[in-house]
């Protein structure tokens, strides 16, 4: 009864908001995209993965409308049965193609990608190597698997080394990182990892979600921004962020192992064809990128610009070149405060503090886009700087 349900309910949900950890939701009344209406208030967005600046664009609107047209609503069913279209194995080949890889696999998120591939290919044989900071969905992915589990340092290539000779004579072995860790905007050291792999046998898989259509001189991810795209095992990764900002994931890598994931994996076998729309407004989003190499540069320079402009006007910026750019603060206060001040300004970003990040590690997280002009780049440092009184 719901009776027994309510009371543990009403205190769990007291407790998140004792500690500050309510997540409030911002109705947005407009399209995604460079600037957004909240609250019946125009202002410039700082906080979306819409690093290319699809999102809410014609281009991907009309994309997905003809990819509707030509392929019906939605399959009905899942992709062994009668779920599998044209526009499936279309999708699949332009992003192992893009990628570099043999060949890929289409999945409804990259949680569920990162879920079906470690449930695939690991059991009680093997073991897994996994980053302490990498994405929840790769932690949860681990944890449903029967296989021994490590925990290695945030990048620290000493102790990942420890971990692996430690698991040595295990079956398999698989060092499994973010390419691009989301909260801090960190790459993670790929050559490094594949030099340890190659050194103890191990197999290496990246979530790259935050890096395809981002990082790399063509924004082919974190593999092509480290020189070893040819040394990468698994690439797991969305359409849902750079690539349109719908939805929909993939996992790319070998040719047996997508075969294998065909046949075995549960959250491909088990769940329904991608929708239509959003697999037309992903090719699209894939060919713009390589016709277009001027928006991966865009998006790096406005990047190094913002960064650029905030140090010299002295802000504790985090993180390297990626377009996650974390402003620190040393008081926890100041980041919710500053991101409510910028919201009255017309400026759309979110602040964390503890216990949400660790204590002292305050931040607003900016996420440029290219889609951002330099003006809105200034005017955003400006902002900054007004609002903090800098």
């Amino acid at each position: 009864m719901y009776t027994a349900l309510k009371p543990i309910l009403d205190t769990e949900l007291q407790s998140i908001k004792d500690q500050s950890l309510w997540k409030e939701e911002r109705v947005i009344m407009s399209p995604q995209g460079r600037e957004i209406t909240v609250e019946g208030k125009k202002l410039l967005n700082f906080c979306a993965n819409n690093y290319l600046g699809f999102s809410g664009t014609d281009g991907v609107r009309e994309a997905s409308d003809a990819a509707l047209a030509k392929w019906g609503f939605g399959q009905a069913s899942v992709r062994f049965i009668c779920g599998t279209q044209g526009i499936h194995k279309e999708l699949e080949a332009a992003t192992a193609k893009f990628l570099g890889m043999e060949d890929a696999i289409l999945y409804s998120s990259c949680f569920m990608a990162n879920v079906g591939l470690f449930q695939t290919f690991f059991g009680p044989e093997d073991a897994i190597i996994s980053d302490e900071l990498n994405h929840a969905s790769i932690i949860d992915a681990v944890r449903l698997t029967k296989s021994e589990r490590l925990i290695y340092a945030h990048m620290d290539m000493a102790d990942l080394e420890a971990k692996l000779e430690s698991v040595k004579d295990k079956r398999l072995k698989v060092i499994a990182t973010d390419g691009v860790f989301s909260m801090d905007g960190h790459i993670a050291p790929l050559k490094d990892i594949c030099d340890l792999a190659d050194k103890y046998g191990a197999l290496v898989m990246v979530d790259d979600a935050h890096a395809t259509g981002v990082l790399g001189a063509t924004g082919r991810g974190t593999p092509e921004f480290t020189g070893t795209t040819e040394r990468i095992d698994f690439l797991t990764g969305t359409y849902g962020k750079a690539l349109g900002g719908a939805g929909g994931a993939f996992i790319a890598s070998h040719k047996e192992a997508v075969d294998f994931l065909r046949q075995r994996s549960r959250t491909y076998l088990f769940s329904n064809a991608m929708e239509v729309g959003t697999c037309g407004a992903s090719l699209y989003a894939l060919d713009y990128v390589q016709q277009h190499p001027e928006l991966v540069k865009k998006l790096k320079d406005n990047t190094a610009l913002f960064r650029s402009l905030m140090s010299e006007a002295g802000f504790n910026v985090a993180g390297s070149e990626h377009p996650i750019t974390p402003i620190m603060f040393a008081e926890e206060k100041d980041a919710v405060e500053t991101a409510r001040k910028l919201f009255t300004e017309g400026i759309y970003v979110v602040g964390f503090s503890f216990p949400v990040v660790p204590k002292g590690k305050a931040r607003i997280r900016v996420q440029i886009s290219a889609a951002h002009t330099e003006e809105d780049i200034r005017f955003l440092v400006e902002k900054f700087v007004a609002v903090s009184g800098k």
